[in-house]
Order: structure tokens, then C-alpha cells, then sequence
């Protein structure tokens, strides 16, 4: 209720101003040490955030992890107990939601239901007191933007759920606010139409050059649309950079256990250098991963690869790293198929390959080779010294 109630409030109020300027102007959003509880219960712990001009910036995070609650912070739908918000270079900690040059778009569409299709678009620009011959092209703009022109004269009720997402995006970006802030949009749509629509919203972002800062709880969805994923755990940022550095260079355990599926092995570093660090496995295995100068030896880590990364080698194969396991269980998942093997150390390993035809099959019980590269490794401090950090 206290949601659906913000919502309404927020789509109120459309009119814009600007609150007291910053000396950096160059960020089109910065947070700094903002801080939020509900009572005892801590929901941001001083977050610093940048959003660049035109930047793709997805909060992503498991459920109570402070996403929405950053999201909301910024759309001026709760007030932080401490910590700034500037926006345009302009602070605007505390300023209500309908003096903040933003856009939101939330999982439950938000429509005016006794309004068409083309008045509810137009509602924003008719609050800023837009003629109508004006509002009227800006309209039907921004439905052919989202491949729904022939609707404008419908009402929501007569349109999927699909066409009034879309809807809700076309009335976020008419007005060309200055931030568009998404709240799970896709939540409550079927996996296909939830997948077309990620593309969708990844190519109007790249055609209208807006900045948008996108809240979810599915890494998938957050690889797929974001310039940079800011994951988040435990009312905090636990890392932040492209997809690609999240999924190949994870800096904690959380961070490789979250985005994808993951290897973490137990492990005791050996030696660490510029070049790689090197770790043992069990009592007689010493693997080679990317450097991490923060760890030296004698500790204990987890090594993390990707199921991908490795491979079963063949007779006269050879990686960098090898390591010998036997077999456990093989299933078979479409295109891929997943392998399930156990170290001699007692770990188990998951390898994902493409799926060969059933006479090429490995069954379980054998004994193999797994291999992979040194650049596919990466060590990690343990979870639990991870915690007393």
C-alpha cells in the first residue's frame, strides 16, 4: 500500500526545478554517503555512487540488499537520514519527488486507467503546460518509438500486459527528463516477453543517448542492458564495473557467487607475484590464477572459475592447469550440458559444455582431466575472513 501510495504521489507532481549547484558538474548523477533506516533496521549504510551522462547503471542485488531503496532515495520517494544527491550538478537531497527532472517507470505500469493510451502519455507534457498540437506530435512520437502507434486511442485495460510496459516507457522518456529511474519494470512479465523487452529498452536507451539507473534482482537481465552493474549486499555497494568485470574479475566471494554459476574451491596460497598467485589444492595440486596482491601466503582462499572456462581434456591435452576427478552425474540441458565432477580433494567441479550426441558422451564414473587457463582463475578471500573485514 505505502508503495502503490509513493507511486501516486510521484505521477502528481511532474514540474521540475532545481535545488543549490555542486562544483562538479561533469556527473548527471552523484550520491554521496547517503544512509537510510527504518528504525533498527539499516537499509542503506553510506553508499557513494556516480552516474555518467547517458550511462546504462543497473542496481542489482538479492532482495533487502538496498537497491530499491537507493532507487527510491534518488526518485525522492523516501528521505535519507543522511548523505547527499546531486543531480545535474544541482543537490536535490531533499527536494520532493516533483522537483527532480527524472522519469520513473515501475513494475506495475502506473497507467491512469480512465485515460487513453495517447492522454496518458501526454499527461507529463500537459503539466508543463505543452500546447496541444505540440503534445499531439510528441505523442505519437514516442508510440512509434515503441512500435505502438495504432493504440493511442485505447485505453489500458484493452492492451497486454507487454504493450502497457511499453507504454509506461514511451510516458517516461516524452518529456526527456534528465534521469530515468526503473524499478524491476520487466518483474511481472512472462520469460520470452521479458527477454524481448530487455533488448527493447537496451536499444532506446542507445537511441536516445538517456541516462537510466535500473533496479533488479536478475543478473541475467543485468548483463544483458547495463554499461555497468553496481551490485549490491547487505545495504552497501559490494562492487561495481562492467559486466564483464563482475563475471570474469569478481573481487569477493558474494560477487562470483551471485552473477552466474561459479566454482569456488578451497584452497591455501602458495606464493603470489605480478605475474599470477598460485594456490594449493588438496595435498598435491598447485593451480596458477590471476594476481591478487592482496592475499599472501599461507592463506586461505576460494580459487573461482567458471563452468565454461573449463574443459575436459583428451589424451595428449594439455592447460596450463590440470587437475584429474571422476565423474558423478551429467545432464543434459538443451544446447548445453552440464558435468558434475569430483576433485580427489572431496570439492566438486561443474563444467558446462556444448551438448554432443549420446554415443560422444562421458558417463558417470570415469575417470578424467579437467584443464583450463591461468587468466580463468581468480582468488578470493575466504567468505568468512570476508566477514570480519
Amino acid at each position: 500500500m505505502a508503495r502503490l501510495q509513493a507511486e501516486r504521489h510521484f505521477f502528481d507532481h511532474l514540474f521540475l526545478t532545481r535545488g543549490t549547484p555542486m562544483s562538479d558538474d561533469n556527473l548527471k548523477l552523484k550520491i554521496s554517503a547517503l544512509r537510510k533506516t527504518y528504525g533498527p533496521v539499516v537499509a542503506l549504510d553510506s553508499v557513494d555512487l556516480d552516474v555518467r551522462e547517458g550511462e546504462f547503471l543497473t542496481l542489482l542485488g538479492p532482495s533487502g540488499s538496498g537497491k530499491s531503496t537507493l532507487l527510491w532515495g534518488v526518485a525522492g520517494l523516501n528521505d535519507p537520514d543522511s548523505g547527499q544527491i546531486w543531480i545535474d550538478g544541482h543537490e536535490a537531497t531533499h527536494l520532493p519527488p516533483f522537483q527532480r527532472e527524472i522519469g520513473m517507470v515501475f513494475q506495475n505500469y502506473a497507467l491512469f486507467p480512465h485515460m487513453t493510451i495517447g492522454q496518458n502519455i501526454g499527461f507529463p507534457l500537459e503539466m508543463r503546460k505543452m500546447n496541444r498540437s505540440d503534445r499531439e506530435k510528441a505523442v505519437m512520437r514516442v508510440l512509434d518509438m515503441v512500435k505502438l502507434g495504432h493504440v493511442a486511442d485505447r485505453y489500458p485495460r484493452e492492451l497486454s500486459g507487454g504493450q502497457q510496459q511499453r507504454i509506461a516507457l514511451a510516458r517516461s522518456f516524452v518529456y526527456e527528463p534528465s534521469i530515468i529511474l526503473m524499478d524491476e519494470p520487466l518483474g511481472a512479465l512472462d520469460k520470452k516477453l521479458r527477454d524481448h523487452l530487455q533488448l527493447e529498452i537496451k536499444h532506446l536507451h542507445e537511441q536516445l543517448g538517456v541516462t537510466i539507473l535500473y533496479v533488479t534482482h536478475d543478473q541475467e537481465e543485468a548483463m544483458v542492458m547495463s554499461d555497468r552493474i553496481c551490485l549490491m549486499n547487505n545495504a552497501g555497494i559490494e562492487q561495481i564495473g562492467t559486466p564483464e568485470d563482475l563475471y570474469f574479475r569478481p573481487e569477493t566471494v558474494f560477487a562470483a557467487d551471485f552473477l552466474g554459476e561459479s566454482n569456488l574451491v578451497d584452497g591455501i596460497v602458495r606464493e603470489t607475484n605480478m605475474k599470477c598467485t598460485s594456490v594449493e589444492i588438496g595435498a598435491t595440486t598447485t593451480i596458477q590464477a590471476l594476481p591478487n596482491p592482496n592475499l599472501g601466503a599461507g592463506e586461505k582462499v576460494k580459487l573461482m572459475t567458471r563452468p565454461e572456462a573449463v574443459e575436459v581434456l583428451g589424451k595428449g591435452e594439455s592447460r596450463v592447469n590440470e587437475i584429474t576427478g571422476t565423474l558423478r552425474e551429467v545432464i543434459v540441458g538443451g544446447g548445453a550440458t552440464k558435468l558434475f565432477v569430483e576433485l580427489q580433494s572431496g570439492a566438486t567441479m561443474r563444467l558446462t559444455q556444448l551438448t554432443r550426441s549420446a554415443t560422444e558422451r562421458l558417463s558417470p564414473g570415469a575417470e578424467i582431466r579437467l584443464g583450463w587457463e591461468q587468466h580463468a582463475g581468480v582468488v578470493l578471500a575466504h567468505a568468512e575472513l570476508e566477514s570480519e573485514l
